[in-house]
């Protein structure tokens, strides 16, 4: 079967896997903000990660398969849990104990922005086009006008929690490239899953000790803190991310980070089914913008801009990928 470019339209299957992952990150922001209320920031992350990492290694194990050795693989694994989840994971904590959930999803959508500009610089298959500049904008627009102008009533205060969600959105955007050399080395994604969450565990445990100290607690977690960490860490994260890295190597890092507009949405139709939360008009105007954007950057449902234009598509000239 060959091979679906990177970068380019996403078939059924992609499409399936995408919304399968929306579900498992829709409710990341709810159940971390439940956590943080008796977990500082960093052992929130490692508390995550480390349970995320045992239960991948256990499946590995019962699986059959084997990690690899090789220090090349495991310094990308290190490089890719930096980005992907040591800092971004940080920030994001850190950010929420700020600024409300909301806000911070807003910011945390605009990942796809900078996905696209950091892909335009730093790859050769996946270029800027006026479809997914138009539809990047469209969903940002969805997003906002699905969360409302509540959500913005914060700002002006907490500039630095917002700063910090928007340096994570960036750090996703590196991580989407990055994470495309794991294809290359012709790694399973259980395999790069469990090595990102390992290397971000090693990494993280000093980190959250030094500055957190969370021996100095003042009583233990209680239940309900215990169960939105052991969701983060099994659903959103562990198999999570089997499901990003399935994506990232079929469909490119451009697609992938179009789980952020979709994110929201899932949040809403979420809260609609099991917590009876009413839908709101502009609910249904958020979810039809990110539609349309996501229709222009899949490039198949939306005619080309430049079509539309009269203008002829260039294919671009080969460009050397820098990590190969």
């Amino acid at each position: 079967m060959k091979a679906r470019p990177a970068g380019g339209a996403m078939g059924a299957a992609e499409w399936l896997m995408l919304l399968a992952l929306t579900l498992l990150w829709s409710g990341t922001f709810f159940f971390a903000k439940v956590a943080l209320a008796e977990l500082p920031p960093l052992t929130l992350v490692f508390a995550r990660v480390a349970i995320a990492a045992i239960a991948l290694n256990l499946t590995v194990i019962a699986t059959g398969q084997r990690m690899p050795r090789d220090k090349h693989v495991w310094i990308a694994f290190f490089g890719m849990g930096t980005l992907n989840n040591l800092v971004p994971f940080s920030l994001i904590n850190w950010g929420q104990t700020h600024i409300a959930s909301g806000l911070a999803s807003i910011l945390n959508a605009t990942t796809p922005l900078f996905t696209i500009l950091v892909a335009h610089l730093l790859t050769g298959d996946e270029k800027l086009s006026a479809n997914k500049i138009i539809g990047v904008l469209a969903g940002m627009a969805g997003v906002a006008v699905m969360i409302g102008l509540d959500a913005l009533n914060g700002v002006g205060f907490g500039v630095l929690g917002e700063l910090a969600c928007l340096c994570a959105a960036i750090s996703y955007a590196f991580a989407g490239v990055f994470g495309r050399r794991f294809k290359r080395m012709d790694l399973a994604p259980l395999t790069t899953a469990t090595g990102q969450v390992t290397a971000t565990s090693i990494m993280t445990l000093p980190i959250a000790a030094l500055v957190d100290h969370p021996w100095a607690m003042p009583a233990l977690p209680s239940l309900t803190t215990w169960s939105a960490v052991v969701a983060i860490a099994l659903l959103s994260t562990a198999l999570g991310y089997i499901l990003y890295f399935r994506i990232l190597a079929a469909a490119g890092a451009t697609n992938l980070l179009l789980v952020t507009f979709l994110m929201p949405i899932g949040a809403i139709l979420l809260g609609v089914l099991i917590l009876g939360e009413q839908l709101f008009a502009r609910h249904l105007v958020g979810m039809a913008l990110i539609g349309f954007g996501l229709a222009a950057i899949d490039g198949r449902l939306i005619a080309p801009i430049s079509t539309l234009l009269g203008r002829p598509r260039i294919a671009p000239a080969p460009i050397a990928d820098p990590d190969g």
